[in-house]
Parts: C-alpha cells; structure tokens; sequence
C-alpha cells in the first residue's frame, strides 16, 4: 500500500503542474478542454517511469522502517534472518516492476509521446475544432477577415458580425450584421456557412461605385483553411522503440547525428530501468534509523538521492546525444558510481555491527534540532523567570 500511494502521490503531483500550463495552452489555441485530459493522459508513460521507482523504494524503505522502529527487525536478526533472505520478496517485486518500466520505455513510452506532439499539432492548426476567437480579427485562407463581438450558447448564436470578403478579380464586399450562426454542409465537409441575419453589405468593385444592400437573412459560404498532415513517427529519437533505436544505432546509412541520438537514448532507457535492481539496497540502507531514534533523514536522503540521479542521467543523454561523450560514459559512468555508493551503504549497515550509512548525516541533523530547540526556548523565554 505505501507503494502505490507514493506511485500515485508522484504520478499526481507531476500530472498537476502539467495540468496548469496545458490549460493555458489549449484556452489560448482556442480548443475544447477535453483534449487537456487526452493529452495528459500521453503524458501518463513519462511520469510512470520516474514514479514507479520512487515507489518501490519507498514502499521498501517504510516496510523497513517500521520493523526497525519497532524492533522486529533485531528480532528477526537476532534468530538468524539476513537482510538478503529479508530482500527476497522486495527484490521478486522489483523484478516484476524493472519488466514492466522496460515495457513503458520501450514501447508505450515512444507511442504516447508522438500522440501528445500529434494532439499539440491539430491543436495549433485547428483539426480538433479550434474555434474562432471571440473579439479579434480571424483571417481564412488570405481572403476573408472575420470579427466576432460575443458568443452565446456554447457559440452556436454569434453576435456582432463583421466580415470583409475580397476576390481574385478585385471586388470586395464588407458585411455586418446583428447576429449568426455557423452550418455545416454534409457534401461540401471543406466548407461551412455562416448564415447572418439584419445586416447590411457594402460591394465595391474597381471603377464602379459603391452598393449597399441590407438584408434580413443571407448565407456566406466559408471555405476552411486545408489541414496539414501530420508527421509520420519518428520524426524524433523519443518516438523510437528499442528495436527501431538498435537498428539506427548501429546503420551506417543513418547520419552521424541520428546515431549519437538514439545510442544515447537507447542507453538513457536502460540504465533508468538497471538502475531499478540497485533500489532495495538503498532502501534498506536509509530505512535503518540509529538505535534510539525515530529520524525521518533517510527517507528524505532517498527521495533527493533517486531524483538527483534521474536528472543526472537527462543531462548524460543530452550530452551524449549532441556527441561531446560516449554514452557508455555519459551514463554507464553516473551509474557504477551510484551503484558502489548504494553497495556500500547496504554493506555498512548489513555488515557492520552498529554501521550506519548516513551516520554523520544523523549526528549533524541532531545537533541542528538540539540547536534549533535550545534558540526557541531562549526566545519564548519569558523576562524574569529562571
């Protein structure tokens, strides 16, 4: 349960301070809302691969913690159980989840993403019913100028018409009338009418003088802009999936650049999910406060540790991608390092008779409490009391 709370917590928090600008975007574009949610929900791959590590590692390092707080855990030492016989089960879970975030960075991840660019595209031009802006002027295929004052009823009655409409041989008209409303034509699905009611058209034509005709109902015919296709998949090294990046990864047909992108793509995916066998270690590391103590240091340490390294290896894949860095170093290197860290924190605390792995850590963030505590009584100390 503490798992898929923090998965949840995680995956929530990052889909929320997406939510807000993904709003602005699609209120500015002039789209409905309902494609935020689509749009999010493309976003739900990416975020799954950092949140499912986060929560195996705290739901671990908690299930740890509470034995430890509890002194089952000297208990269970005491009687012969190792911290490896302990990790069989965490690391059967860790197994199941390493295979599943494989899947979601190898597979699901790529498709979500071009489907999230596709949503941005027919967004900006108009393929998912972009409306007209109300109050600013909306220019359609170069020829007609389109003002609308107010809209009512979800936009079906338009008030406040103003349009200017010029063709190739020169003659322009400009209408204005009280109010419309938009049809649509089932044999003509590239056209539309915008039926006007009690307005007037002003017609001028070169070198003829101008006529002005009021009307009680007319019918404009619109002619919607043509809408470019989208492009085919792979147009980025993130749309890729792992057996399209192995086969441009080592083509000699594909351009230097291409290779550096997906080599350091395929090898950013791999390590972020390798990186997932090392999690248990470090929980158990972190999840053992000093005896006596009911420190929270080492779930804070983990969080900062497991994100610090995510963004470690997002600047490795960058690097390595523009080709400065051999991926093998950009993120290999990161990685052993990470590794020999987490070894050795699990060995202190497995190994070693009272080790601890964030000792020093312990010992600073108690004199700063001692400290913290001490100015506080010094300042809400009352004048004259002893």
């Amino acid at each position: 349960m503490p798992m898929l709370a923090v998965f949840l917590i995680a995956a929530s928090l990052l889909v929320l301070d997406k939510m807000l600008k993904l709003f602005d975007f699609v209120a500015t574009e002039g789209g409905p809302v309902s494609v935020v949610f689509r749009m999010l929900a493309n976003l739900l791959p990416e975020y799954a691969s950092l949140a499912i590590p986060l929560g195996l590692m705290l739901g671990i390092l908690f299930a740890f913690r509470k034995l430890a707080t509890s002194s089952e855990l000297d208990v269970m030492r005491a009687v012969g159980l190792s911290y490896g016989r302990l990790l069989r089960v965490p690391y059967m879970m860790t197994a199941v989840l390493a295979g599943v975030n494989l899947l979601i960075v190898g597979y699901l991840q790529p498709y979500s993403r071009y489907y999230y660019e596709q949503l941005q595209f027919e967004l900006r031009s108009g393929a998912l019913g972009a409306s007209i802006k109300v109050g600013e002027f909306t220019t359609l295929k170069d020829r007609m100028a389109l003002r609308i004052e107010e809209s009512e009823e979800d936009g079906h009655r338009l008030i406040g018409i103003f349009a200017r409409v010029a063709s190739p041989k020169g003659q322009v008209l400009t209408i204005s009338a009280r109010e419309g409303r938009f049809l649509a034509l089932k044999d003509h699905p590239d056209t539309i009418i915008l039926r006007l009611s009690d307005g007037q058209i002003i017609q001028d034509q070169p070198g003829k003088t101008a006529r002005v005709l009021s009307f009680s109902r007319h019918d404009l015919p619109i002619d919607l802009p043509a809408i470019e296709k989208f492009r085919q998949r792979g147009g980025k090294e993130r749309e890729y999936i792992l057996p399209e990046l192995l086969k441009i990864g080592w083509s000699d047909k594909a351009s230097e650049e291409a290779r550096n992108e997906t080599r350091a793509s395929l090898n950013y995916r791999m390590v972020e999910v390798v990186m997932m066998l090392l999690l248990p270690l470090l929980a158990v590391a972190l999840a053992v406060p000093p005896k006596r103590s009911t420190s929270p240091l080492g779930v804070f340490v983990s969080i900062v540790m497991v994100v610090a390294y995510h963004k470690v290896n997002e600047y490795g894949q960058a690097v390595a991608a523009l080709g400065r860095v051999s991926p093998w170093l950009a993120l290999w290197g990161p990685f052993v390092l990470f590794a020999l860290l987490i070894v050795w924190m699990y060995w202190r605390v497995a190994y070693v008779p009272g080790g601890q792995a964030i000792g020093a850590l312990e010992r600073l963030a108690a004199k700063l409490s001692k400290w913290t505590r001490a100015i506080a009584a010094r300042i809400n100390r009352k004048p004259g009391v002893a």
